[in-house]
């Protein structure tokens, strides 16, 4: 059983797993989570704060355009590698990028977005980068590893992955918060923390080039008889031409409505002022919370979730993991309306919030893996993740506005009923009941 869902050996998956995988949720959450946050302590109104970062997920959604490529051309070792690379160059950028404003700007809340244009374009070079590593990191585990295997990691990379979201909303947050309260300088604290996200990434981008495996099953997609362009054209008319296409897209589409509705006003609502309506938290404290109670729910949520997947299999996973993406909506709709400044309180919940995106997470990833089985698995994932970015993208965009217009109290109550969304898609899903389960041997 160890070796089977490779626990030991020197290719095991647990060398590379956590350091890709960690390695692809970092830029993803520097880009579309230390920007909210950043933002909003520069003074950015909620409105263009919302609808600037979202835009910055239009990278992740238009990849499956360029996706075939990563399948027709090299390895994906090779474009994994590369991109960290790419990636680690524009993190330094970002470091020489950030603007300066005025504290007298920034107290009045009304910092323009155009300040940061420049700050911006990189953002969105990183975010190319980043949506391009995507596409090989997630082909690259799809064709090393079998079904089984996959079931079995899913879970661990899930938590690898949400780690970066923790060092991002975490480990980074306390990082500035500390600078801040030092210096009372918050675009130095900003610029000094993107600079640490520099090192880190140049050190595991060290790393998975030298250690990240060459496999045999890492290799070019090639067909007789049909050129590029042919092989480029097919991976997307065979993605629309799947059995259940039209369930498939409403579940990628609609499955985490209420998810990308509240994470874009999670950090303003737990900065703000109360006159705003917010809890008022430092930027420190915000940063140790998730980074310390948050981390913890959330690897555990992950886990479990990957565990009971490889147990009971995708199908019977559905319905409990759908139900768990409620508790996160559930915990700021208490909060919003208690104002309570309870430090244990506020942790507790979001536990709640992390363990539920932890362990609902789970069964959408693992359905995007089942749906793109067949031959152009790499380019298939990438257009089943694209539709989880313009998921994201789409309501996240408006959500600014939406909450400056109802308040948060009102707001997080239009993201619990969102949550009839997500059971009604699961319910339009037929899967396979044997698909994610370990096979025993």
């Amino acid at each position: 059983m160890n070796k089977r869902i490779g626990i030991s050996g020197a290719r095991s998956p647990w060398w590379w797993i956590p350091t890709v995988y960690f390695a692809e949720g970092i830029p993803y959450f520097v880009v579309n989570s230390i920007s909210v946050t950043m933002f909003t302590k520069m003074g950015v109104p909620n409105g263009e704060m919302a609808l600037f970062t979202s835009l910055l997920y239009l990278p992740w959604t238009l990849k499956p355009l360029w996706s075939p490529l990563v399948d027709i051309f090299k390895s994906k070792r090779w474009w994994i590698v590369t991109m960290q690379a790419l990636m680690t160059a524009a993190f330094i950028l970002l470091v020489l990028s950030i603007p300066h404003p005025s504290p007298e700007m920034i107290a009045s809340g009304r910092t323009p977005s155009g300040l940061f244009t420049f700050t911006l374009l990189l953002f969105i070079l990183t975010a190319f980068a980043s949506a391009t590593h995507d596409i090989a990191a997630d082909g690259f585990y799809m064709v090393v590893l079998d079904p089984g295997q996959q079931s079995f990691f899913v879970g661990i990379r899930s938590t690898f992955y949400r780690l970066s979201s923790i060092f991002g909303q975490g480990v980074l947050v306390v990082i500035a918060g500390l600078i801040e309260s030092h210096t009372g300088n918050i675009p130095l604290a900003w610029t000094l923390t993107m600079a640490v996200t520099a090192v880190i990434f140049a050190l595991i981008t060290l790393y998975d080039m030298f250690l990240l495996p060459r496999h045999k099953a890492d290799v070019a997609v090639k067909s007789s008889g049909r050129s590029s362009a042919g092989e480029f054209a097919r991976a997307f008319v065979t993605f629309f031409r799947k059995p259940g296409i039209l369930a498939a897209l409403a579940f990628m589409l609609m499955y985490r409505l209420p998810e990308a509705l509240l994470l874009k006003m999670v950090n303003p609502f737990l900065l703000s002022s109360a006159e705003q309506g917010g809890l008022g938290l430092s930027t420190a404290t915000v940063g140790l919370v998730y980074g310390t109670i948050g981390v913890t729910a959330l690897t555990v949520g992950g886990i479990i979730g990957g565990m009971a997947a490889s147990r009971w299999g995708l199908k019977k996973s559905l319905w409990p993991m759908a139900a768990f993406l409620a508790l996160p909506c559930a915990a700021y709709v208490y909060m919003s309306m208690s104002m309570t400044h309870n430090i244990l309180v506020i942790s507790i919940l979001i536990a709640i919030e992390q363990f539920g995106y932890g362990f609902g997470f789970t069964a959408y990833m693992l359905y995007m893996m089942y749906f793109s089985e067949g031959e152009y698995k790499t380019s298939h994932y990438a257009i089943c993740t694209a539709f989880m970015a313009l998921s994201m993208m789409i309501p996240g965009a408006f959500a600014g506005y939406l909450q400056e217009m109802t308040g948060y109290v009102n707001f997080f109550w239009i993201v619990m009923v969102c949550c009839i969304a997500t059971a009604g898609v699961t319910c339009l899903l037929k899967v396979d009941p044997e698909y994610g389960k370990v096979v025993k041997k």
